[in-house]
This record gives structure tokens, C-alpha cells and sequence, in this order.
């Protein structure tokens, strides 16, 4: 697999390639972690206009039209309060993230999907409690046998994370470009050097 493995799984909209926003919620901390809560400059800049947010930061760019120039938003904190959400989502992204995009047979973390560990042909279903990530090689080693039969063991057992695990757990896994302006947002319970 080329590249970072674990940008495959996010979709980057073409505003974010040059000066992206940080979108705080309104207690200063990101709306996610993992997916990074991101803006297009173009929009940050409309929610500035709007009213809806707050410009905290900005880049060394100003962007023109014929009555007003502005600088470009580098981080923005929202007006309004947004709850996060409590029910994580049954997804493939998800599930890779819980399982830190690694092989839950070998630990690895190239070539990942996902198996089923009992498998479907043996009535398993597909849910939290029945999948995890697995690279291509242990998924084809295991097939639709049990884990017994497979003589393969599970790194942890699969189960339902809550949504604050998961932006925890997102929190590891940085994207590759952050801005200098965002670190004091990112990671503000880090403990400080004395």
C-alpha cells in the first residue's frame, strides 16, 4: 500500500488542499479529532460572515474581492454550542478506528478489511460485537473456520465502542499537514515542558 494507510479511508473535498480551517466547537475543542473537523477556507469564511463563528486564528494569506479584503481563517470556534454525538455509527472507518487500523490476528497494518470471527456461514452476524480489522492474509487464513479451528486469537475482543473512545482513539492519528496555528487546540491536555 502506498503512501499513509490511513488517509485511503478519508475523503479530502479540493478547499481543504490549501489553507483548511479548524473547526472548534464552542469549548474551543475540535468537532473530531479523526476524521480532523476541517473547513474549505471558502466556507469558514461564509460562517465568518454568517455570524456563526469566531476567527481565532489566521494564516499569512489574504483573499480579495472588489469592496473588502480578509485574511484566511486558520482556526474558527463556533458560536452555537454542538452536542456530540452519542451513538457511534456501524461503519468500516469506524471499525478500523476502534481497532487502531491494525490486524486484530497479527498486528499488522497494511491490506486491511474486515472478518467476521464467527463466521457468517455459521450464523455470525455482522455487528460490533462480531467484526474486527483483519489484513487480507489472516482473513484468507481464517476463512469461515472458528478461531479453535484456525488456531488464531484475538488481539482484544471485538465490542461496541462508546463515541468518546473513538475521538480518543482518533486523537492518535494526526493527519499529515497540521497547521502550526492548531496545536494549541489539538492537543490542549497535553502536559506542558517545565
Amino acid at each position: 500500500m502506498d503512501g499513509d494507510f490511513r488517509t485511503d479511508f478519508v475523503h479530502k473535498p479540493s478547499g481543504l488542499k490549501q489553507h483548511p480551517a479548524l473547526v472548534l466547537n464552542a469549548d474551543y475543542r475540535p468537532l473530531s479529532y479523526y476524521p480532523l473537523s476541517l473547513w474549505p477556507w471558502q466556507d469558514a469564511i461564509k460562517a465568518v460572515y454568517m455570524d456563526r463563528v469566531d476567527i481565532v486564528a489566521e494564516y499569512d494569506a489574504w483573499v480579495h474581492s472588489p469592496s473588502t479584503e480578509i485574511r484566511i481563517p486558520s482556526v474558527v470556534v463556533l458560536r452555537d454550542y454542538v452536542k456530540p454525538v452519542k451513538r457511534v455509527a456501524f461503519t468500516r472507518f469506524n471499525l478500523f478506528l476502534r481497532d487502531e487500523f491494525s490486524c486484530q490476528y497479527c498486528g499488522s497494518r497494511g491490506d486491511l478489511t474486515f472478518d467476521h470471527v464467527v463466521p457468517r456461514a455459521a450464523g455470525g452476524i455482522t455487528s460490533w460485537q462480531n467484526v474486527v480489522a483483519a489484513c487480507s492474509r489472516c482473513n484468507l487464513k481464517k476463512g469461515s473456520k472458528s478461531l479453535r479451528q484456525a488456531n488464531m486469537h484475538l488481539a482484544k475482543p471485538p465490542r461496541q465502542p462508546a463515541a468518546e473512545e473513538l475521538r480518543n482513539l482518533g486523537r492518535k492519528f494526526p493527519p499529515n499537514h497540521l497547521h502550526e496555528s492548531w496545536m494549541d487546540f489539538l492537543y490542549w491536555d497535553a502536559e506542558l515542558e517545565a
